[in-house]
């Protein structure tokens, strides 16, 4: 099974590289607010970023202002921005690099995250297209995994299904790490060059077991030896990795510690939890 960037990928010295120079124009650069994404349920806009003289450089980010943030039941008031970019640096310690390069930083709207735009236009398929789908009829295509099954408006059957490639997997792996309460289709984003990406990590690594999400098609089944590996390598990095430690809640670190080693002694994609429900509202 491959990983998660696929045979066209740069080398891990080549993307480490990259991050870097996009981590310093998501730092430095002056930003400059394009819109704002309507549907979001926080404050979310797409902003430029631009050179000295204020000319956009063609690059594109999404902002989500502290300000912004809608209280929840939940999940802390004012965490959300400093859990995307955790979700960040846990992805990138432990070489997923699933999550598009994030960074905390002062904005026109004041601080909050700022994380690379993957351009799904230029693309031609919105976000979850040919990741997750409706199938009519009690069978999936091969090639694809069922989540829940269910019925139409007519009371016809119908199956929520998603993909089953190495990629996706792997997502699913870090999503277990994360705690990631808010796993939609419409957070799943190929870009252009065919690589997989997954966006919106605000409701992650809350202390409690949280996991709400559409890719429960491998429950029961053994992870990946590619991923297993990095949950290692990730284990490895964790203690030094001081910036995820001052994102989040100290009880936070340690559930996800906890989870981290639980994966490890038990490496196996979880069942549905029966306690609670486990899905994403909505699907997409």
């Amino acid at each position: 099974m491959t990983g998660p960037t696929g045979s066209g990928a740069r080398s891990h010295d080549g993307r480490t590289q990259d991050r870097a120079a996009v981590g310093e124009r998501l730092s430095t650069a002056a930003i400059e607010v394009e819109g704002v994404l309507p549907d979001a349920s926080n404050l979310t806009a797409r902003v430029l970023l631009t050179d000295e003289a204020g000319v956009p450089t063609g690059e594109r980010a999404i902002y989500k202002p502290l300000r912004g943030e809608a209280p929840l039941r939940d999940f802390p008031t004012g965490t959300l921005g400093h859990r995307e970019v955790a979700a960040y640096e846990i992805s990138a310690a432990g070489g997923w690099d699933l999550i598009p390069r994030t960074v905390w930083r002062d904005g026109p709207l004041g601080p909050g995250s700022v994380q690379h735009w993957v351009d799904w236009e230029a693309a031609g398929r919105a976000p979850g297209d040919g990741l997750l789908d409706v199938f009519g009829g009690g069978e999936v295509p091969e090639g694809w995994l069922a989540v829940v099954r269910g019925e139409d408006g007519d009371g016809a059957p119908v199956t929520v299904a998603h993909r089953d490639t190495p990629d996706l997997a792997s997502l699913a792996v870090l999503d277990l790490v994360l705690n990631n309460a808010d796993r939609k289709g419409g957070h799943l984003i190929r870009d252009g060059a065919g690589r997989l990406w997954g966006v919106d990590h605000g409701l992650t690594l809350h202390a409690e077991a949280k996991l709400r999400t559409v890719l429960w098609g491998w429950a029961g089944q053994p992870i990946p030896d590619d991923d297993i590996q990095r949950l290692e390598r990730l284990r490895g990095r964790l203690e030094s990795r001081h910036t995820i430690a001052q994102l989040i809640a100290p009880e936070e670190h340690a559930a996800l510690l906890r989870r981290l080693n639980g994966v490890l002694a038990h490496p196996v994609f979880p069942e549905l939890p029966p306690g609670r429900y486990p899905l994403p509202w909505p699907l997409w």
